[in-house]
């Protein structure tokens, strides 16, 4: 089954890449290593909720954008350089918006952690750090940066 088929088989589909916010790019491969620039939870161009986490935007609705974030994710690397190119996720590093006595940050990135072990197996397991931050782009509630391993 490809990685595609997965994605569909758990309900989901991919949407189409969002455009770089800013003077940069969104993906660069050096060697065998894809980097993936900081992705948001954009849906049609459109942030799929705002706010801080804890404060304007719960824990479920969070979760639920950072799997969007993972779908954004695999659309720029599928336009990029194909899904089954990919021979496993090596890290991300989840930044979340946080009101001031918010400490669940590592739920909020299980979202797209648990999404990466359900399309690849093992091969999305991967390091990661869950960080709390004061604000994020765009009054995004979720950003997350990735690192993959290209076959």
């Amino acid at each position: 089954m490809t990685i595609l088929e997965r994605i569909g088989k758990l309900g989901l589909t991919l949407p189409e890449p969002p455009s770089p916010a800013g003077s940069y790019i969104p993906a660069v491969i050096t060697g065998n290593l894809l980097f993936l620039s900081g992705i948001l939870p954009l849906r049609n161009g459109n942030l799929t909720i705002r706010g801080k986490v804890g404060r304007d935007v719960t824990v479920e609705e969070a979760v639920a954008a950072s799997r969007q974030v993972v779908l954004n994710a695999l659309s720029v690397i599928e336009r990029e350089r194909g899904l089954e190119s990919i021979s496993r996720c090596i890290r991300l590093n989840g930044y979340v918006a946080s009101a001031n006595d918010f400490y669940e940050q590592p739920l909020v990135i299980n979202g797209a952690s648990d999404l990466l072990y359900e399309i690849f197996g093992e091969k999305g397991r991967h390091s990661r750090t869950a960080i709390g931050v004061p604000v994020l782009p765009l009054n995004s509630p979720v950003e997350i940066d990735f690192i993959f391993e290209l076959e």
